[in-house]
């Protein structure tokens, strides 16, 4: 666990029940900052998570379409009455004061996004999360998620994704397009999926481009690969370094201080 900032004084916890509590948890410093009623961001390898008093107020993630682009794909939003700033949070509270949406359609927007985002910001991760304390955040009239809430939402999606097809190959991985023998029907979500599988494009992309929440299409994919119409591909291999040619006053350099270094 990283820490950057100072921290307020945390109480004396009882190391074993804290270990208790967070057995099984999909982030435990999560766990221990909604205990603590901790205020900042949480950085993790696939996504952050923004808490105001130990409730989570945001996510991002960058396999996750933000709302900008949820909002703006489909006419929801005009594109150029968007707020646009990189600070997703403070341009949903403009949303809200100016009025541009009904409450209850930017809730369930912005939930709907919290929650796709969530889903990856939560992933199994390679290495440790770090969290910046913060000062709080003007209040919000969007109500907070609590972090049990957004872990059972997780699991749910996990153990709902595991059930449509158990190899998570196809979720990063490009995709490439097969021929069943006896291809059943598709959905219209389906097809929208299906042509956009190019060999090159991975699930989150195709969901950016369709402006539709990732995990939604991470459904898509796995059923579609069920149905025999799609197999993950290879990712890229990382390119080898490359390295200049060797001349021929380079080996004439490295004779000279081959004989130097033996007369030594």
């Amino acid at each position: 666990m990283t820490v950057v900032g100072t921290p307020p004084p945390l109480p004396v916890r009882d190391r074993a029940a804290a270990h208790d509590r967070t057995a099984g948890a999909l982030s435990p410093m999560l766990i221990r900052l909604a205990e603590e009623r901790a205020t900042g961001v949480l950085v993790r390898e696939h996504g952050t998570l923004h808490l105001a008093e130990g409730r989570v107020v945001h996510a991002e993630s960058p396999l996750a379409p933000g709302l900008d682009v949820l909002l703006t794909a489909h006419g929801t939003l005009d594109p150029a009455v968007w707020p646009w700033t990189e600070d997703m949070a403070a341009a949903t509270h403009r949303l809200f004061t100016a009025g541009l949406l009904p409450r209850g359609a930017l809730e369930v927007c912005r939930l709907g996004a919290l929650y796709d985002a969530g889903y990856f910001a939560l992933a199994p991760s390679s290495t440790p999360g770090r969290f910046r304390y913060g000062t709080p955040a003007a209040a919000s009239p969007l109500r907070a998620v609590p972090v049990a809430a957004l872990e059972r939402e997780t699991l749910r999606r996990r153990e709902l994704l595991h059930r449509v097809w158990p190899d998570p190959a196809t979720d990063g991985a490009p995709l490439i397009r097969a021929d069943p023998v006896a291809p059943p029907p598709v959905t219209p979500r389906q097809r929208a999926v299906l042509d956009r599988v190019d060999g090159v494009r991975t699930a989150p992309e195709i969901a950016r481009e369709l402006g539709r929440p990732a995990f939604h299409t991470l459904v898509d994919v796995r059923r579609l690969a069920a149905a025999g119409f799609l197999v993950p591909g290879r990712t890229a291999a990382p390119e080898p370094p490359r390295f200049p040619p060797v001349t021929d006053p380079d080996i004439a350099l490295l004779k000279r201080l081959r004989d130097a270094l033996e007369a030594l």
